[in-house]
């Protein structure tokens, strides 16, 4: 992980204190920042959202969906987990804590549009970050590598449609034709232009000009992601001033989503008897978030002022700390985790000799 990756969480601290300075000191720059806009995309905004995706979708192989049946047991349990369980489990806390026990205590016209952002955040699984928590759990590179590309592929017709469902279970009117040109945006544009340039400089150099290309790219999207971050809050900063517990109480179902879907996911692996390096990746790519594009759909559907940007961004703030104890705690247990497959090979029949 690098230094960057590593203290994204301060970074992200820092863009809050620096996007709430600005916002104050110069109002009229965010105000023509946020104005530039066509067919409600706001094109500061789509650049700097280009920039953060485009290099991570550069790291993913379609080809690698060959080998999805290598792991069919971890593949079944990560895509339970991230499209049937996750995105309405965070309905249902975002409802819980949110939409009832938090809600004196927060503005009561953003009520909605925190819960949305948190659906938001729910329904992308994680593209990037999950390579870094794979190899700090010593995870079996090739699953996940397949189930990124699986997942992916999968986003590109299911993350609409499941994101629509749940904003209309919510009572929020759902902006369709924002909602498709977002997923044609930040999801399906990126993915091919990043398959295209991977294969122009794999077909010219290999691997090597690959890895060429690509460690320039990695600060370059942090740094367009932490830019997103200080306009976001220097549109957010008099809200965040007004409630500072805001945050901590949007957090507090994103916490609890994270641990609930990893652990999950971590002992549905178990039971199946899948092996330890595929249940550790399985876990954190069923518990962690394509905030990226959350960001990116919460601005376009509901803009840089909505409680839904706000809330996708404290997604942000909480993910490395969150994922790293999520990897400790995996790494932790792995002991018992091989016990329990141990004990299940101990119970298989004794295969029967041939006559």
């Amino acid at each position: 992980m690098s230094v960057f990756e590593r203290y994204l969480t301060l970074w992200v601290a820092l863009c809050i204190v620096v996007g709430v300075a600005l916002g104050h000191i110069m109002p009229g720059v965010f105000h023509a920042i946020g104005a530039a806009e066509v067919a409600k995309v706001n094109l500061p905004v789509a650049v700097l959202i280009w920039l953060m995706v485009i290099p991570m979708l550069l790291k993913i192989d379609f080809a690698s969906l060959r080998r999805v049946g290598q792991h069919w047991r971890g593949i079944g349990v990560t895509v339970l987990v991230n499209w049937a369980v996750k995105p309405f489990s965070m309905a249902a806390l975002g409802w819980l804590f949110i939409g009832w026990l938090f809600r004196p205590y927060l503005p009561a016209d953003q009520i909605n549009s925190y819960i949305a952002g948190l659906i938001i955040l729910a329904a992308a699984p994680c593209t990037a970050m999950v390579f870094v928590w794979s190899n700090l759990t010593k995870g079996e590179p090739h699953f996940t590598l397949s189930q990124v590309a699986l997942n992916d592929t999968i986003m590109v017709v299911a993350f609409a449609p499941i994101v629509g469902l749940l904003l209309g279970l919510s009572s929020i009117t759902v902006p369709w034709s924002t909602l498709v040109l977002s997923v044609v945006l930040y999801i399906v544009i990126p993915v091919i232009v990043a398959q295209v340039v991977r294969r122009s400089v794999l077909a010219s150099g290999g691997q090597a000009a690959l890895d060429r290309v690509m460690k320039p790219l990695g600060p370059i999207s942090l740094v367009a992601l932490l830019a997103t971050l200080v306009l976001l809050f220097g549109f957010q900063g008099e809200q965040i001033l007004a409630q500072p517990l805001v945050i901590a109480m949007l957090a507090v179902p994103i916490l609890i989503q994270v641990y609930f879907n990893a652990g999950l996911a971590y002992i549905l692996n178990r039971v199946a008897g899948e092996e330890h390096c595929v249940a550790g990746p399985s876990a954190l790519i069923g518990a962690s978030n394509f905030f990226e594009l959350a960001v990116a759909a919460a601005i376009s559907l509901f803009g840089f002022n909505s409680g839904a940007a706000l809330a996708t961004v404290v997604g942000v703030l909480i993910e490395v700390p969150v994922m790293l104890t999520v990897v400790h705690i995996v790494n932790r247990s792995k002991g018992w985790y091989e016990r329990g497959a141990a004990s299940r090979a101990d119970l298989k029949p004794p295969s029967r000799a041939r006559a």
